[in-house]
Parts: C-alpha cells; sequence; structure tokens
C-alpha cells in the first residue's frame, strides 16, 4: 500500500500530476468514436493577457463541466486558444518600440507585422501556461489562435459571403472614434462612464442683429457639453411646435467667433424641453445631428483630425487638442459676452474600451455589417429556449439588445489583424487615400473582394491595385470560433463530432461582444445554433463590492494564490464563494476555505490507506454485515452523487461544491471516520471507508484535480488508473437505505447536543454526563439502546436511563430531538447560580450593543455620512447579536 506524504504540499505534485496527465493524453477528444460528444469553447484569451481571478474563475467553471462531462462517458473537449487582440496587442508593441525611441510609422507596416509576431511568439503563450497552473484540461493539441492560417481562410469566407449578399457595405457615418489608437470602434468597445462635465450656454446672434440685448430677438442661447464642435456647425434645430422660436422661420443665425451663416430647421426630433429648446447641428461630430443633417439635406463638416487636434476649418484654433480648444474657446466666448452661463451637468461619455481615452463621435468612411437581417433567427432560438441562459434573467437583456441592434462597425485603422480581403484600382478610381473609395455595391467597377490579391484589376486589367488598408474588428474572427476552430469552411470530422457545442462559460460584459455575434453567425453560416447553454458568472470584486483594478491596488493576483495554498484550494475557494450569476467578493482570507478542506482531505485519506490491510479488501462488501454507521455513510454516498449531479447539471457550482464539503468534511470525517474506529468488523469497516473515499475523489475531481489525483495514485490496485477518466458515481439502489439514515442522523443530532450542553455551560472534560432519555416510542428507545456504545463514546457521559420519564431530574438542563427529550443533571458539576448570572450578564451587554447600533443606524446624519459598507456591517452586527441573545436565551430556558 502506498503513503501518503505527512503533510499536503500542493508544490510537490501539481506540476507533476498535470505532465502524467498530457503525457497520457488524456485530454485529447477524438472524432471517431460512438461516444456522445461534449464540447465547450474557450473565450480565447488575448495573447497580451495574464491570468487574473475573472479568468481563474471562468476557466475554473468550464473545467469542471469539461472534466464531469468526460467522466460521465461522454467525448469531452474543451477546445482551447488565444485572441489576437487587434487593438491592445499593437498597443503594447507600440510601446515596446517607443522604449527604443521608434514608431511604427518608422517600420513601416510589413516590418511592424514582423515585429509584432515576434512578439507574439515571445509572450503570445503565457496565459496558456498558466491556464495549465490553474489545472485546465484542455485539449492543447488543438489549440488555436485567431489569425493562423485555417482561422484567416474562415473570416475571408464570411467576409466574401457577406459583402456579396449585401449584408457588408461601405458608407459615411458617424462612428466612435478613439483620438489615441487612431482608429474607429464598435458601440460596444465604447464604454459609456458618468462623468461630470458642464453645460455651457452661448449666444448664437440672429442675422443682421447688432446689439445681442433680447433673447430669441437679438439671439438664441445654446446648450452644449462640447463647445469646441461648435467649429463643425452647419445649422440651429428647433421643434416646429415651439412657441418661442416661431419668428425664427427664414432666417439665419450666426456661428459665434467663426461667423459662418447657420440655417434655422424645424424638426420634430428636438426635445423642446431640453437646455433651451435649440439644439446646434454639427452633423460631422454626433449620431443625433448626422440623423438631422441627412432628413434636412446639411453641409458636413468636419473640425477635428484622427489625433483629436482641430484641423483647418477651425482658424485659429488649428492644431490645438480638442480639450485645449475648449478651453480656448469658452475663454474668447466669455471675452465677447457670447457666454450666458455654465452648469454641472453629469452625462455619459464613451471611452475606449483599451486606452480609456473619452472617445469621439466622428464622421468616418468604414465597413459595416448589416446586422438586422442576421438577429431575426438569432432571437428566435433564444425565444424558443432552443439556447438557454443560466441565469435566466440574461435572456431579457439579450433579447433587448438583439431587437434594437444596430449596424456593427468593423473595421478598425490599425496594422494588426486580418486585412479588408478587398483590393482597389487606382486607375478606375482615380483616389488618393483607399479608406475614402466610395462602394455602392458588389459590382462597383475598380474593385475586387476576394481571398488573394488580383493578379491584375478585374475592370481594366492594369496592375496598379491596391489592398484596403484597413484590418477588421477583433470580433469579426472571434464570432466565428465556435466552428472556424473546427476546420470551417471545410466540412471535418471535428466539425461533425464537435458542433453544435453543449455550453459556453462567459461574463456578462461580452454578451453583446461575443455571445450574440456567435448565435448570429453560427446559424447564418452552419444552420444550427454554436451552443445549447450560455452560463453567465459574475464580476470578481474586492471585500467592499469594489470591481478589483491595479490602479486601486486591490488585485488579488491569482498566481500568487496558487504559489501560497495551491491551484486546488483557489478553485475550490472561488466557486465554494460564487452564487449563480452573483458577483464575486473576494478577499485572501476567502482561501483559508479550500487550503483547510485540502488538508482535511488529506489527513482523512492518510489515515485510511494507512489502516488499510489488503486481506481485507478482497471480494465485495456484504450488505448484511454493515453496521447502522455504515449504512448510513453509503446512503449519504448515495444522495451526494445525486445531489451534486442535479446542481451541475442546473449550473449551481458553488451548491454541488457545498454539498461535496459537508459530506467529506462533517459526514465522512467527523463522524465516520470515528465511528470506524470503534467497529469490530474491520474487513467490512475497511471495504466502506475505502469505497466512501473513492466515490468522494470522484465527485470531488472536477472541483479538486490535483489533490483527488495524486491520493487515487496511492489506492489499493484499481481497474481505474487515472481518475480524471475514472467513471462518475451513481446512486447504487443496494446501498439505499433512508431508515437507517434517518436513524444514525438522530444520534448525531444527540450527541451533538449532549456536546452543546457540556460546552456551553461549562461543564469540565473530566466529568461524567449521566443522560437521561426520555423516549416514550419503541423505535427511538430501540435505536438508542443498540447504540449506546456510539453515543456514551462520542458524548463523554453513561446514559442512566432511556424510556418514560415520570419526574424531570434535578438541577438538570435539558434538549429535545425529534420527540426525545434529553435530560442531562448538572448539579454539582457547576455553580448553577454562577452560571445563570454570567448569562445573564452577556445577554445585558449584547442589549446595550445593539440599543448602540439602533441609536446610530436611527442618526440620519450617519446614514448620509458613512460609506454603505459601514452602515450595512453595523445592520449585520445588530443581526448577529440577537441571534447571540436567543440562544442564550433558550439555554437559560433549557434549566426551566
Amino acid at each position: 500500500m502506498k503513503e501518503l506524504s505527512t503533510r499536503y504540499n500542493p508544490h510537490e505534485i501539481e506540476e507533476n500530476i498535470y505532465k502524467s496527465w498530457t503525457s497520457a493524453n488524456l485530454f485529447h477528444a477524438k472524432e471517431d468514436t460512438v461516444k456522445k460528444s461534449y464540447c465547450i469553447v474557450i473565450p480565447p484569451p488575448n495573447i497580451t493577457g495574464v491570468l487574473h481571478m475573472g479568468h481563474a474563475l471562468n476557466n475554473t467553471i468550464q473545467d469542471i463541466l469539461v472534466r464531469w462531462k468526460r467522466m460521465q462517458g461522454f467525448e469531452a473537449l474543451w477546445m482551447p486558444g488565444t485572441d489576437h487582440a487587434g487593438i491592445a496587442t499593437q498597443n503594447v508593441v507600440e510601446k515596446e518600440l517607443a522604449k527604443e525611441g521608434v514608431k511604427r510609422q518608422d517600420l513601416g507596416r510589413e516590418k511592424f507585422l514582423e515585429r509584432v509576431w515576434q512578439w507574439r511568439e515571445k509572450y503570445g503563450s503565457t496565459i496558456v501556461h498558466q491556464l495549465k497552473r490553474l489545472g485546465s484540461s484542455c485539449d492543447w493539441d488543438r489549440t488555436r489562435f485567431t489569425m493562423d492560417e485555417g482561422l484567416s481562410d474562415a473570416v475571408k469566407e464570411v467576409f466574401i459571403r457577406l459583402y456579396e449578399e449585401g449584408l457588408i457595405y461601405k458608407g459615411d457615418y458617424i462612428i466612435n472614434w478613439c483620438p489615441r489608437c487612431g482608429t474607429a470602434l464598435s458601440d460596444e468597445e465604447a464604454e459609456h462612464r458618468d462623468i461630470e462635465g458642464m453645460l455651457y450656454y452661448i449666444k448664437y446672434p440672429i442675422e443682421g442683429k447688432e446689439k445681442l440685448e433680447k433673447e430669441n430677438e437679438d439671439y438664441v442661447v445654446i446648450a452644449t457639453t462640447r463647445p469646441e464642435t461648435m467649429l463643425g456647425d452647419v445649422a440651429v434645430a428647433v421643434n416646429p411646435t415651439d412657441e418661442r422660436y416661431k419668428h425664427l422661420v427664414e432666417k439665419k443665425l450666426v456661428l459665434p467667433l467663426l461667423k459662418r451663416d447657420l440655417k434655422i430647421i424645424f424638426d420634430e426630433t428636438v426635445d423642446p424641453a431640453f437646455g433651451t429648446g435649440a439644439l446646434k447641428v454639427t452633423p460631422a461630430h454626433d449620431p443625433v445631428d448626422f440623423e438631422l443633417g441627412i432628413r434636412h439635406n446639411l453641409e458636413n463638416i468636419n473640425a477635428m483630425n484622427p489625433d483629436g487636434t482641430i484641423n483647418a476649418i477651425g482658424e485659429d484654433y488649428a492644431g490645438l487638442d480638442r480639450f485645449e480648444c475648449r478651453e480656448a474657446i469658452v475663454e474668447d466666448l466669455k471675452q465677447r459676452k457670447l457666454l450666458v452661463k455654465t452648469e454641472k451637468h453629469l452625462h455619459a461619455v464613451g471611452h475606449c474600451y483599451r486606452c480609456h481615452v473619452v472617445v469621439e463621435p466622428r464622421l468616418s468612411k468604414q465597413w459595416f455589417v448589416k446586422m438586422k437581417p442576421l438577429a431575426k433567427e438569432a432571437i428566435g432560438v433564444v425565444k424558443e429556449e432552443k439556447i438557454k441562459f443560466y441565469p435566466q434573467r440574461w435572456t431579457k437583456v439579450y433579447l433587448n439588445w438583439m431587437e434594437n441592434i444596430r449596424d456593427w462597425c468593423i473595421s478598425r485603422q490599425i496594422w494588426w489583424g486580418h486585412r479588408i480581403p478587398v483590393w482597389y484600382c487606382k486607375d478606375c478610381l482615380k483616389y488618393k487615400d483607399a479608406r475614402d473609395v466610395d462602394i455602392t455595391g458588389p459590382d462597383k467597377k475598380g474593385v475586387y473582394v476576394g481571398r488573394e490579391k488580383p493578379s491584375k484589376c478585374p475592370t481594366c486589367g492594369g496592375s496598379n491595385i491596391e489592398q484596403d488598408p484597413d484590418v477588421l474588428d477583433t470580433w469579426f474572427s472571434s464570432w466565428l470560433w465556435p466552428f472556424s476552430t473546427f476546420g470551417w469552411p471545410e466540412n471535418t470530422k471535428s466539425l461533425k463530432k464537435f458542433y453544435p457545442t453543449d455550453a459556453l462559460v462567459t461574463a456578462q460584459e461580452i454578451i453583446f461582444f461575443w455571445v450574440a455575434r456567435m448565435i448570429m453567425a453560427g446559424l447564418k453560416f452552419r444552420g444550427d445554433i454554436p451552443f445549447k447553454d450560455v452560463y453567465i458568472h459574475g464580476t470578481v470584486r474586492d471585500s467592499t463590492g469594489t470591481k478589483m483594478s491595479k490602479s486601486l491596488g486591490n488585485v488579488i493576483d491569482p498566481l500568487d494564490i496558487i504559489s501560497e495554498v495551491g491551484s486546488d484550494a483557489l478553485r475550490f475557494s472561488i466557486i465554494s464563494i460564487t452564487s449563480q450569476g452573483q458577483d464575486v467578493f473576494l478577499s485572501k482570507e476567502k482561501f483559508e476555505i479550500g487550503r483547510n478542506f485540502s488538508n482535511k482531505l488529506w489527513n482523512a485519506s492518510r489515515y485510511v490507506l494507512m489502516n488499510l490491510k489488503e486481506e481485507n479488501l478482497r471480494g465485495d462488501i456484504e450488505k448484511e454485515k454493515l453496521s447502522l454507521a455504515d449504512k448510513w455513510i453509503l446512503h449519504s454516498l448515495n444522495e451526494t452523487a445525486g445531489k451534486v449531479t442535479a446542481s451541475l447539471e442546473a449550473y449551481r457550482f458553488n451548491e454541488a461544491a457545498g454539498i461535496l464539503y459537508d459530506f467529506i468534511w462533517h459526514k465522512y470525517c467527523d463522524w465516520y471516520l470515528e465511528v470506524s474506529k470503534l467497529s469490530e468488523d474491520k474487513e467490512t469497516t475497511q471495504k466502506v471507508l475505502l469505497k466512501v473515499l473513492k466515490g468522494s475523489l470522484k465527485l470531488l475531481h472536477p472541483f479538486m484535480p490535483f489533490i483527488t489525483e495524486e491520493i487515487w495514485q496511492k489506492m489499493p490496485e484499481t481497474e481505474e488508473k487515472w481518475i480524471v477518466i475514472s467513471t462518475w458515481p451513481k446512486a447504487e439502489k443496494i446501498f439505499s437505505d433512508e431508515k437507517a439514515s434517518q436513524s444514525m442522523e438522530k444520534l448525531i443530532k444527540m450527541i451533538t447536543a449532549i456536546r452543546n450542553i457540556r460546552s456551553f455551560w461549562n461543564v469540565a472534560a473530566n466529568e461524567e454526563l449521566k443522560i437521561h432519555f426520555n423516549a416514550e416510542d419503541k423505535e427511538h428507545k430501540d435505536v438508542i439502546e443498540a447504540n449506546k456504545l456510539y453515543i456514551e463514546k462520542f458524548a463523554g457521559c453513561v446514559i442512566a436511563f432511556v424510556g418514560k420519564i415520570a419526574k424531570r431530574p434535578e438541577e438538570s438542563v435539558s434538549a429535545l430531538v425529534d420527540n426525545v427529550r434529553i435530560f442531562v443533571p448538572l448539579g454539582g458539576m457547576i455553580d448553577i447560580k454562577k452560571e445563570k448570572d454570567r448569562i445573564n450578564k452577556k445577554i445585558s451587554e449584547l442589549e446595550n450593543c445593539i440599543r448602540g447600533i439602533d441609536n446610530k443606524l436611527g442618526n440620519g446624519s450617519f446614514l448620509e455620512r458613512a460609506p454603505k459598507e459601514v452602515v450595512e456591517k453595523e445592520r449585520s452586527k445588530r443581526i448577529r447579536y440577537e441571534e447571540q441573545i436567543k440562544v442564550l436565551k433558550d439555554n437559560l430556558s433549557a434549566f426551566d
């Protein structure tokens, strides 16, 4: 029999265990098998990424599902890979170049891309190695990259098909522009945050008015949060029903500072109640104004350069940064008495999701995908529950977004990414900048859309051909992930076997970026849903509920935790405290849950393995030889297997972890192991000990893979060499015994009640308690008498009487367990008056504490000024004190 070391040390086993799994190719999934498939595709982490707690939670959940299904006999595949992360990776490499005093423009496109590929080769697999440390059981031989050759082919195929169907187009639209990254962003990539800005009220003179004395007669007041954009104003809009402005029909206004004539337009969409009811119209710098411009045939005047500086349109302001320009304009307006007033104004402002710079709405020629035609079927499959969200509340969020979906801007003005597969003939199109080429349809002359560069122009036969300089949004490759990773557009064996996949595990912030788009792509290009279930987990926050971020200094590094307590302890801890779909409130102390549980499991397993005798393990368990405790623990194992399976099927991971924790720690370790030491039938007891330990390890394996495999390898010879591919436990009918289970549970409650009395009343450990059981029911009486040894041994007592008690023993306390009244005489063992005084004093102290808390919570000033977490802490303390008082009073009343 192999022995476990005295102390559990995860650092000695985890790396070696993982190597043994991969060497034996245990994570590999086969296409040519009759087994039913189960597949999860990993949300591909960015190649710039390092493991954070969000990754740890997300990948632990995925690994639990895959390991569980693998043990259930499925051909389980967890498809791994990484994302090229266009903007993020380009930013990282540009920062590296900046250290050398070089800009990407100095290198040119091809040389810069060489540097990015070099960076990817050196650092791009960092997070993959970290996922292995976490225990992720991916089929690493299948690892894909969103810019590898196969996925690039899939991207081109999809672009061409959508273009040929008229679902991809190029046009002038207001897009979100990041001046720092120099690229367009989709609506989802422009994260809106509430910031406190200013609302500036500015006089716009009516044409021909020299003295600006009367509002609406000499001038109109316009309210704006972005005065720098007034340089691009072409009109002022008012509602046709607004009586204040009816006299302005046929009149014009004059743009302050630049003296440009502005039309006055009347449009029903203008809200008379917002600001002054008069809206400055800047079609090139605002999406609402852009739509107004189209309806009223207004000119588009772009006042900004791509880097956020003012262009020549701004005259004296040309060259200023947009925010410097704002300050200069406001100052000039003050000097000319054109600024009426300013007000603080809280409003939502878009920020780049990568560099966090304020985005600029900007008129630009970009590539778009028409989304409404794709969204229709994707809405239907969720409404019909062909795809289910867990928790269910995310279904409504998904449907709301899909039913109001806007076209997707897919072009990015960067160099790293999938280059748009469109070529232009300079001779046919006579353009200066390829980005400005207008495309009105698939038959546009001088334009070629295809997989490779054409040898000549399909229109004129010339060779003066240039590829569109833009690249596709990173998500354009990611939305194909569930099928492109299996070799699509080829109809491969892997694609046939594993598509559609089964579950997707992801975070709420990419439901729109990724989940919704994958559903649309799967239906469009494969004619089937990409997955059946979508599990949305919460955000990992610190113990105060604040989102973790480096800038706040509240980040807990999962690699540090793995170094301190091991991967299993991290996994079990974070799953134990994560309710379905709820945010996770994390502190370093929480990882003690998993560390302590690991030690408990290790020590219990060590004890069992050390005491097993090979000669006692031959043959099966004989049911007729089972003791009450044996029957109870085997029945409990059956129940636990059923409950854990049901919880996993419902994606209630913390519930499953809690069930296992209770069974292994409390039932198996605290009770059965101790009871087993009293057994005279060593053969039966050792068989039961081993069977239950094996079943426990199997059930726990998806949660804590390393320690369970290490213990498994020390087991007596077994047909199942590896726990990772062993059979998932099911309830065995032969060991189901509800009656025995109930009897044992009653005994445990009785023993616990007696122990609690000893503890509460400070009875010395060497004092032998004499217990009187008022058990009128024959069944209860028989259970107590048959298991007298257990009660006396584990409660530290002697049983003085079992039956109907006519008179309560003097100076005794009592407890009630399932209609059995337990009396424990304490006379002569304690000073009863002294103990009662002690308890009453404690009750009085707690009541004083509650009064103090009530005074605080009743103080309006405290509630207004104190941080939310402080107020909640006080409320929690009050509840805790009330619970303590109830316990104290209940124990006092036990003497009555």
